[in-house]
């Protein structure tokens, strides 16, 4: 039987979605059981006045319930990708901004207004930027977000944007770790899978993420996606190989590591939630992204106290991302 600190320390691992635009009382029940951080959509405020108001109610109860550690997190990309409509400043696609003869510049121009407008929000984290390669025009899912095509050129700009954006105040994100470039599949829908050899991504997907850890970006997100040459049939996410050997070994950083949504298809229509989070823990996510259902919240709540109270799950393990997570809100939680 888990104990009530195996189940913070589980919640803790977490950071949650919902859909109002208020506090309601799912959400009200995470912030109690702990979870690390909440993201919000354009389901939860579609104005830079309403997701003020927002964080500002959530990291109240937050506190409320002895929880003043929460982060408020975000994806706002640029181009497409952004949830806030109105009372931002708008900017194109990153491969818009790549293609400019000042693209360093700018990238750094748009990771500092990023983060002084996240940040009059109350936001401490913005899931950006993506460093994937765009070396695949039938990728569904990456294309125009990402610099461009070059290796070198990516990590350029996304360095820049990165350094900006922190340096203002913003944690920064790189996605999706090991690369989500070249592939011709959507996570949120299907399982892709890359067969590429280890030296191809050494010259095109990892360069980008080694300059963004060299660079002190904040985190890095996992993709759902199989790599062959790594890990044959295990994603990206659950693989201690992908993870904990070529991330933080190879690559050799130590911030915190989020997964993609653990709800998208890629994961949760192949396997049990619960199982899913587990896995993740184990190969070496400090935080999972639970984007929607408050059911399989609290089935990765469960799973992962039951795993910590059977010793599937060593202490050490969760000691060493709950440190991670604890060490980024001391830097970047107002």
């Amino acid at each position: 039987m888990p104990t009530d600190a195996q189940r913070r320390s589980a919640a803790r691992l977490l950071c949650v979605g919902w859909d109002a635009t208020e506090v309601t009382s799912g959400l009200e029940e995470m912030l109690r059981a702990g979870v690390a951080g909440v993201i919000l959509f354009a389901r939860n405020a579609n104005s830079r006045d309403a997701a003020t108001m927002v964080v500002r109610a959530v990291k109240a109860c937050a506190r409320g319930a002895g929880n003043a550690r929460l982060f408020a997190s975000i994806d706002h990309e640029g181009g497409r990708v952004v949830r806030l409509a109105d009372g931002m400043t708008r900017v194109p696609p990153l491969r818009d901004v790549g293609a400019r003869p000042d693209c360093v510049e700018e990238s750094a121009r748009m990771g500092d207004l990023f983060a002084r407008e996240l940040r009059s929000c109350g936001f401490d984290l913005n899931f950006a930027p993506v460093v994937d390669v765009d070396s695949n025009p039938a990728n569904p899912v990456i294309g125009a977000r990402s610099f461009g095509a070059d290796p070198s050129h990516v990590a350029r700009c996304a360095c820049a944007f990165i350094e900006a954006q922190q340096r203002a105040g913003v944690a920064a994100c790189a996605k999706h770790f090991p690369g989500h470039g070249d592939t011709d599949r959507d996570s949120h829908l299907d399982l892709p899978r890359l067969p590429h050899s280890m030296d191809r991504l050494r010259t095109v997907e990892l360069p980008p993420f080694v300059a963004a850890a060299r660079a002190g970006v904040a985190s890095m997100m996992s993709a759902h996606v199989v790599f062959d040459a790594v890990d044959p049939g295990v994603p990206g996410t659950l693989s201690a190989k992908v993870i904990g050997g070529v991330l933080r070994g190879e690559v050799g950083f130590d911030g915190v590591v989020f997964s993609d949504d653990m709800e998208m298809a890629a994961i949760a229509d192949r396997m049990p939630i619960g199982d899913a989070c587990v896995r993740a823990i184990e190969a070496g996510i400090d935080c999972l992204l639970m984007c929607h259902r408050l059911d399989r919240q609290r089935a990765a709540i469960e799973a992962l106290s039951e795993a910590m109270a059977s010793g599937r799950i060593a202490q050490q393990r969760v000691d060493e991302s709950l440190a991670r997570l604890d060490a980024f809100a001391q830097r970047f939680v107002q």
